[in-house]
């Protein structure tokens, strides 16, 4: 077949057959927000482009290169605004969703999560495309380490829950500002005698934020960095005391961590603790989860001084991994009876059956198609159905049929009075029981 439009390059359907193994995920992160106080928010999916430069950082990846603009308006002078860019990722459309929504005058700490879709014009390949999807979750008000420890506490609770087993969490601190500065310029000096053989993207990173040659992909500049500074030798008491906190945090709550100094994460508006859960059989793309704190984006973006923390992870690369370990999804639902149906009195009496018991809840289907009874009968069984009932002229004479369970081919009588919506609830709960307990 030759498609007249296929979907963008780096991106993916998701069709019914999948839909499951996404239920699965978005369902276990909701219901984990939620066990940890956290209420869902929902913004845009598109935001001025000065959010995102002014968030993320200038020098990074995602707004040198990653980043897609939708338009730019004119304004009555002539000139054109920055426009408008869809979101790179959730935490700066979030704190100004906080912020224009005056949330932070509500009581502290304030717990937010959502799940987005998020874009990113990068080269793709497994684990990473060019729309993606996200389950965030930000925390506002609170600069304890505790804090720290609680959102990576529920980042792992939540893979828990999905069963995913062989994930490492990796911690660092960046420290603050007033460490950071003594840092840079360690770093600029370290790089400055190396400079020649750096990428041109690092040279330009090098003045602005050399934090970022750190992250760069190239092999040559990883290299280069390897020997690098640490940030950690730089920490004020502040930064050193809080990071010994998370870690004693941890410790107490069972969560077993190891300290990689080389952690920055990707973006400019982070602080003090970062961390990363990595996966190690998802290829090259193994990072999972990715978050930590950023004191100082909420005043940045024109709020009050507030601290914040949050963290990110890929629903596509929880769902390889857990493909890849073979973890169990909430089984796809299936239909709880098909109705067959011969002439058109029977079709009549099938498609009146079927409002009552799709009014209480069932999935019912009947014929649409204008099949025969054993075609009809092939497509209940082609769908899964749990039980079938063959309806004519016979059946409704009697005012009657026969509800097969398809799976054992039990065969049990069932009158169409004031008692059938009760007695099919009755057999569909006692078969789900039975099929329960043999399964235990």
């Amino acid at each position: 077949m030759d498609l007249i439009v296929k979907r963008p390059y780096g991106t993916r359907d998701m069709v019914p057959a999948q839909a499951y193994k996404w239920h699965t995920v978005e369902k276990l992160a909701m219901e984990t927000a939620e066990q940890y106080g956290f209420k869902e928010i929902r913004f845009p999916t598109f935001e001025e482009t000065k959010l995102f430069k002014r968030s993320v950082g200038d020098a990074t990846d995602v707004v040198q290169k990653e980043m897609y603009g939708v338009f730019a308006q004119s304004t009555e002078n002539g000139k054109d605004e920055d426009g408008f860019t869809l979101r790179p990722e959730g935490t700066a459309g979030t704190v100004r969703a906080v912020l224009e929504n005056g949330l932070l005058n509500e009581a502290m700490p304030q717990k937010v999560y959502y799940i987005i879709s998020c874009f990113r014009h990068e080269r793709p390949q497994a684990g990473r495309l060019r729309e993606f999807h996200q389950f965030g979750a930000e925390m506002f008000g609170s600069d304890s380490p505790a804090a720290d420890a609680e959102l990576i506490a529920m980042a792992k609770g939540f893979m828990d829950r999905l069963g995913i087993s062989g994930v490492e969490l990796f911690i660092n601190s960046i420290g603050c500002p007033v460490c950071r500065k003594q840092y840079h310029a360690a770093l600029k000096a370290y790089f400055e005698e190396r400079k020649d053989n750096l990428c041109d993207t690092c040279k330009g990173r090098l003045d602005k934020n050399p934090m970022r040659i750190l992250d760069c992909k190239s092999p040559v500049c990883s290299g280069i960095a390897k020997d690098a500074p640490v940030i950690l030798d730089f920490l004020c008491d502040e930064c050193r005391e809080h990071f010994e906190k998370l870690k004693e945090n941890l410790s107490v709550m069972g969560i077993e961590y190891s300290v990689n100094p080389k952690i920055v994460r990707g973006l400019d508006y982070y602080t003090k603790t970062v961390f990363e859960f990595v996966a190690s059989d998802i290829g090259a793309q193994s990072t999972i989860c990715g978050g930590g704190r950023y004191d100082g984006l909420v005043e940045q973006l024109g709020g009050p001084k507030t601290p914040a923390l949050g963290f990110a992870m890929g629903l596509e690369r929880l769902i390889m991994t857990m493909e890849n370990q073979g973890c169990d999804f909430i089984p796809e639902k299936k239909c709880d009876l098909y109705i067959a149906s011969m002439g058109e009195a029977a079709a009549k009496k099938a498609l009146s059956l079927a409002k009552e018991l799709r009014d209480e809840g069932f999935w019912v289907e009947y014929d649409l198609m204008g099949r025969g009874l054993k075609a009809q009968m092939k497509y209940a069984d082609k769908i899964g159905a749990a039980f079938s009932m063959v309806i004519g002229d016979n059946e409704l004479e009697n005012n009657g049929a026969n509800l097969k369970n398809m799976r054992t081919g039990e065969q049990i009588p069932l009158r169409f009075d004031d008692g059938f919506i009760e007695n099919f609830s009755n057999i569909v709960v006692g078969d789900m029981f039975s099929d329960t307990m043999n399964n235990i």
